[in-house]
């Protein structure tokens, strides 16, 4: 039976005199023996139940995982039962949303996650390609960076990472900085004011704002002006959020694309200009621009792609437009994952395509 920290501690009282000479020596001995400890310990972890937990980590599910590891469900939780005993720590418990990774879970996965890309990297011999095992990767973003930041990432994806699989989620309903702290997203787009210091960010691209008409509108007949814009009714995207209590509280880290432009609207149109309209996301405004004389506020690039997709036609606003910061940030746990490094680095590449 291995010896206990806490015996050894009694050992080392009893063993050595307390004059500050043998002092340090036992403190040398402490230290040695906690390391063979800690070597022991590791050395009594089967390291294949490892991939079982990094199967955990990136499905959230026993089922999933044992489809994904070719192994029965059972066999996934006696390999969870026996991890957790050599870890003292439950790691997953069950919650609405599947198998949640408890806070040691999260500590473990950037490191254990790591380890095995650094396996396969040595054994492959190339640092530039992405982990060539199958992964899912979540970002979560607005329908803005859906239709303008992501295709032409996914048009290098398909090239370069076929075995990459991405599951995009709507940032307009989740708490993204809880997604990134709670390892449930790998990846978030969008604009942003203070975000907490866990957090990275990287500026994608600078975006400013159109007005967006339907083709043969009254406005598209000469000059636009504040005063020609105002009688015309507004359609804007509303922002439908869950917890805004606690997005409060946690200083509304997340500010989507949409609502940055919506706060520039309310300091830059005559206030007789009135929104009428609300709609869930921008794929909407098109249908309604479209059969009415209504106007729509939209990011330049989205309106140039709805603008060629639909009978819509762009007018520069009549006042000084207020660019903002498209960015992609990520949690500091993943600095050491190769594969979400080397996918933001595909980010940065795809976006200078569009500048």
């Amino acid at each position: 039976m291995l010896t206990s920290p806490a015996r050894i501690q009694v050992s080392e009282t009893e063993n050595f005199p307390r004059n500050r000479a043998f002092g340090i020596t036992g403190k040398r001995e402490t230290a040695k023996r906690q390391s063979h400890f800690e070597d022991d310990h590791l050395r009594m972890i089967d390291l294949n139940l490892f991939r079982v937990f990094n199967a955990m980590m990136e499905l959230r599910s026993v089922l999933k995982a044992s489809q994904a590891l070719s192994i029965t469900p059972s066999a996934v939780s006696h390999a969870l039962n026996r991890l957790r005993q050599s870890i003292g720590d439950e790691l997953f418990v069950p919650s609405r949303f599947g198998m949640r990774p408890t806070q040691r879970a999260l500590a473990l996965a950037s490191a254990v996650r790591a380890a095995y890309q650094m396996l396969e990297l040595a054994v492959r011999g190339d640092s530039s390609a992405p982990v060539e095992m199958p992964r899912t990767l979540r970002i979560v973003a607005t329908d803005y960076a859906c239709v303008v930041v992501l295709p032409p990432l996914v048009k290098r994806l398909a090239k370069g990472a076929p075995n990459l699989e991405l599951q995009v989620v709507s940032s307009n309903h989740i708490d993204a900085v809880r997604q990134l702290e709670e390892g449930q997203a790998d990846l978030v787009i969008g604009s942003f004011s203070k975000l907490p210091e866990s957090v990275r960010r990287k500026t994608l691209l600078r975006e400013d704002e159109v007005i967006v008409v339907r083709a043969r509108h009254p406005l598209t007949r000469s000059q636009l002006t504040k005063e020609k814009l105002s009688p015309f009714a507004h359609i804007v995207v509303q922002l439908i959020e869950e917890n805004n209590n606690e997005a409060d509280r946690q200083g509304n880290y997340l500010v989507p694309v949409e609502r940055a432009l919506q706060e520039f609207q309310q300091a830059k149109i005559s206030p007789t200009g009135r929104a009428t309209v609300s709609v869930p996301d921008f794929a909407a405004i098109i249908s309604f621009l479209q059969m009415s004389d209504m106007v729509a506020i939209v990011p330049r690039r989205l309106a140039s792609w709805a603008a060629a997709n639909a009978p819509l036609f762009m007018l520069d606003p009549p006042y000084p437009a207020v660019a903002i910061e498209i960015e992609m940030v990520w949690h500091q746990n993943a600095d050491g994952d190769h594969t979400i490094r080397w996918l933001l680095n595909e980010l940065v590449a795809s976006v200078g395509d569009l500048q």
